[in-house]
């Protein structure tokens, strides 16, 4: 596998993975943990990340288990088939808008507790969640899982990323609250009067660019693809990520000042560009380095020496102190109880 490839590779916080698997009995918790190849040691550490493969397999396994797509969070199950269902009946609507209307629709009829609606105000569409899930903890991820659903189908539809303009959360602000930036947006609210997301309403004119061809792979790869795939590539930071993961193939991450100058930027204003889209150069730096470190531990048998000196820190030293920050434990013990078996390796 090339640096770029597994520099590819994106992680999922264990808050989801332990949201997941909440509702489930103990001993279908370790089944679902297994099919997922996800050791429950990894449970223990609040900054772990998983494989995306690794909870897409959850998310599966969770609903074979319970038969259940929605993980058990509403009082009616979306039974095993219903998202493809869905898929299907708002492939052929006349654009993005119908689209939305008809997907809002269904998940009212599979759903009981949460539900939306679309409102129009200007320039503005939004989609306004209605939850009445009665644990505060429940109630959160219902509306993650909810957003991610609806917004994924959304991109996938139009083939490409709706951008959206704001993001709010009828909650308090999460532990975890800096993952919905790379989920959604960085404009975010909390204690908001209801959780929604906000888009530009010219959206809801576009084409459907999707087809009964196209359907198959996109169900074969979700929930992957909901969850992950449709990804902000046009701002700063995402030309940033892959000025890194270019420049790696020669053996050196950049520092920001050789960044900016192949972007044809002075440092100052890619630093503002950054600091505006709610990111900088070392927090993407650190990011792509973290997910590269998890995949390597968790697929290959390579020395922690090796993976530090590929991914530009001075020494295996340097590399464990920033791993432990990053996941809150050493990678000889991320490797061990790694969710996807790999070989033995040095430490």
């Amino acid at each position: 596998m090339t640096r770029s490839a597994y520099l590819e590779k994106d992680t999922v916080s264990v808050h989801f993975v332990r949201a997941a698997i909440a509702r489930l009995a103990p001993e279908a918790r370790l089944r679902v943990l297994k099919a997922a190849q996800i050791r429950p040691q990894l449970l223990d550490s609040d900054h772990a990340r998983v494989p995306a493969a690794a909870f897409a397999a959850l998310w599966m396994a969770v609903a074979r288990e319970i038969d259940d797509e929605f993980f058990g969070l509403d009082s009616r199950r979306m039974k095993l088939g219903s998202f493809a269902l869905l898929c299907h009946a708002v492939l052929h609507g006349r654009d993005i808008g119908q689209a939305v209307r008809g997907m809002l629709r269904g998940f009212g009829v599979l759903l009981d507790d949460i539900s939306a609606s679309l409102r129009l105000e200007g320039e503005r569409a939004s989609i306004v969640l209605a939850n009445r899930i009665a644990d505060a903890a429940a109630r959160r991820f219902a509306e993650e899982t909810f957003l991610v659903m609806v917004h994924g189908l959304m991109c996938w539809l139009a083939g490409k990323r709706i951008a959206l303009s704001g993001v709010d959360f009828a909650g308090p602000r999460p532990p975890h609250a800096d993952e919905y930036v790379a989920m959604f947006s960085q404009h975010l609210r909390f204690e908001a009067p209801a959780t929604a997301i906000h888009f530009d309403a010219a959206v809801l004119k576009a084409p459907i660019v999707q087809t009964a061809e196209t359907v198959k792979p996109f169900l074969r790869e979700a929930p992957q693809t909901v969850f992950l795939k449709y990804k902000n590539t046009q701002g700063w930071a995402a030309r940033v990520r892959r000025q890194l993961r270019a420049s790696l193939a020669g053996g050196d991450w950049p520092v920001l000042e050789e960044v900016a100058a192949a972007l044809h930027l002075a440092p100052t204003t890619l630093r503002r560009r950054l600091e505006a889209e709610g990111s900088s150069f070392q927090e993407i730096k650190d990011g792509l380095r973290r997910d590269a470190a998890i995949h390597q531990l968790c697929t290959s048998a390579r020395s922690v020496p090796d993976i530090a000196a590929q991914l530009g820190f001075a020494d295996a030293s340097s590399f464990r102190r920033a791993f432990r920050h990053w996941t809150g434990v050493q990678p000889s013990r991320y490797r061990r109880d790694a969710p996807v078996a790999s070989a033995p390796a040095g430490r």
